[in-house]
């Protein structure tokens, strides 16, 4: 009998339910049990707004750490919060079926009802410049905490509305608040965004093997895209870049979009490739975005 695998987890409702549907998962498909290891995380426990953190990483890094330590097997993450920069001791084993990828607002009216004003919570410059181009009459305010902790100020006065990942708040069962879910069209969703991310050491080839029935190859294309969009215009995921791409096995159909801090000017490219080539189609991508001037409009926010 083999000994249970130590699947490491942010202690967040959000990431443990994450946590325990692929574990589940995994013991369904191959019959080894999976034991979580809660880990707290620096962005867990720290007061600074994301984006003064530098947005990508801060959940990640502890995580990969207890890794490397040998103190737990494997870790999921969401994969919008993974950077683009690869760390050579750690690989993506596994990219499950994608949920939603769309953003979802949590209020108790849609975008457009809500009055001038209003107080919209969200901690992602990429939302906040959507918005602002959707509805620059309101205020768009940074918020912190977990999803619950979020949902909870609506209900205090404090915020009208907050905008989430609808798939975090239907894997934690709030997906009954949301007031509206905005078609990808309207705002182009983070890269990753929707999907869970397994890793474990690129040394354990026996545990990527094992790993490797929870990969959904259609979710792993489409997300390499998007991601190689923003590896290529240098940017974390607090910066405002939106990309999605989805695709029938065959083509693969990708969106990206950088928007001022302001809302008032985009640069929004769409382009279409084989699967396979899921790296060069982001890249080449991002390459005609910055011809347009993409990265002027990044720069504006992110330094």
């Amino acid at each position: 009998m083999s000994a249970a695998l130590r699947l490491g987890t942010r202690k967040s409702l959000m990431a443990t339910t994450q946590s325990q549907f692929v574990a589940d998962r995994l013991t369904g498909l191959t019959g080894r049990e999976v034991e979580l290891v809660g880990v707290t995380t620096f962005g867990d426990v720290t007061k600074a707004h994301l984006t003064q953190l530098g947005g990508t990483g801060v959940f990640v890094s502890e995580l990969r750490g207890k890794l490397v330590e040998g103190a737990i097997d494997f870790a999921v993450h969401s994969l919008k919060d993974l950077p683009t920069t690869p760390d050579e001791q750690i690989v993506i084993a596994a990219i499950l079926p994608r949920d939603d990828p769309r953003d979802a607002l949590v209020s108790n009216a849609k975008l457009a009802d809500l009055p001038p004003g209003a107080r919209i919570g969200t901690g992602s410059p990429r939302r906040v410049a959507q918005l602002r181009s959707l509805r620059p009459d309101l205020d768009y305010q940074p918020i912190r905490g977990n999803a619950d902790t979020r949902i909870g100020k609506i209900a205090s006065g404090e915020f009208d509305g907050v905008v989430l990942a609808a798939a975090g708040l239907e894997r934690i069962g709030r997906d009954g608040e949301i007031s509206e879910i905005f078609d990808v069209d309207a705002m182009v969703p983070a890269p990753g965004q929707g999907a869970l991310a397994v890793e474990c050491l690129a040394s354990r080839t026996d545990l990527i093997e094992l790993l490797g029935v929870l990969d959904d190859p259609r979710t792993r294309a489409a997300v390499t895209a998007e991601r190689s969009v923003l590896a290529a215009l240098e940017a974390g995921c607090a910066a405002p870049v939106g990309a999605f791409a989805s695709g029938d096995g065959h083509i693969l159909n990708l969106t990206a979009v950088v928007v001022s801090a302001d809302g008032a000017r985009s640069v929004r490219k769409s382009a279409s490739g084989p699967p396979p080539a899921a790296m060069d189609l982001g890249r080449d991508l991002a390459a005609a975005m910055i011809a347009e001037g993409a990265d002027t409009l990044m720069g504006e926010q992110t330094h």
